[in-house]
């Protein structure tokens, strides 16, 4: 299974991948909203993990451009904005689930 990993913060990044692939996952680890963006629309995932936080375009962008052309890979977004509202929005714009990260 692949899995893209979309995360600015290169210690979490680099634990979550290791963790990911030691349940035999495949990972592709990326750092900004605009490399997820071309990635999600060129390859084939089983699943995303996305941050909101993201430099260059914010995670909501990368999902709603990513619904926007019709793409149903599941995504998890996973970040600090753990407010009601970016949840709802998160939520609303295609995620399939929303965790705030501790």
């Amino acid at each position: 299974m692949r899995v893209l990993l979309v995360e600015d913060h290169l210690q979490l990044a680099d634990s979550v991948a290791q963790a990911l692939k030691g349940l035999g996952l495949t990972v592709d680890v990326l750092h900004d909203g605009v490399a997820a963006d071309l990635a999600l629309g060129s390859e084939d995932y089983a699943v995303a993990v996305l941050d909101v936080g993201l430099p260059r375009m914010d995670g909501f962008e990368v999902l709603a451009r990513l619904r926007g052309r019709g793409k149903t890979v599941p995504v998890l977004m996973l970040t600090a904005r753990s407010d009601v509202k970016d949840r709802v929005h998160g939520l609303n714009l295609g995620a399939d689930d929303y965790l705030a990260k501790p």
